[in-house]
């Protein structure tokens, strides 16, 4: 594999993901609509021609990566440790791992959600800048609404 430049990290990333998505769809024999193998760039559109109803593919394969995230989380929290008087050890290996696989399904959903590596970072600095503002203003659950969020484009 070629070297990559840092900034470059997150946009290999999305690609890797989405090359593994499509081998994974391949190798599965999974369709699109029409009938052809299913790939990431047909859910990717899907969302860009606004097919959100609840049996187009951005729904149904967003559905497909958050349970796989949520049992993913399950493996992790497996592999913590919550007796603070217990003289285990963390297997620190495995929950890297763990969390590489939390990430290859968020990325997944990333793209099924229309999100480029790009978009990610755009959308991140957004909701960061909430973030601090909303702890500047003491944000608590009685001053909770989404309206700031309504902002991030």
């Amino acid at each position: 594999m070629s070297e990559i430049k840092t900034g470059d990290m997150l946009s290999q990333i999305f690609e890797m993901q989405t090359e593994l998505n499509n081998y994974v769809f391949s190798s599965n024999k999974l369709g699109n609509n029409s009938g052809n193998t299913l790939s990431m760039t047909d859910i990717f559109e899907a969302v860009n021609n606004n097919q959100l109803m609840v049996n187009d593919l951005p729904n149904r394969w967003l559905v497909n990566y958050s349970k796989a995230m949520r049992e993913e989380l399950n493996e992790l929290d497996d592999d913590l440790l919550w007796k603070w008087w217990s003289k285990d050890r963390i297997d620190i290996q495995n929950i890297r791992v763990e969390l590489i696989d939390i990430l290859h399904f968020l990325v997944s959903a990333m793209i099924c959600a229309g999100l480029t590596a790009d978009k990610v970072f755009d959308v991140y600095q957004q909701k960061h800048s909430i973030n601090l503002d909303r702890q500047d203003l003491e944000y608590s659950k009685d001053s909770k609404n989404e309206d700031d969020n309504r902002t991030i484009r």
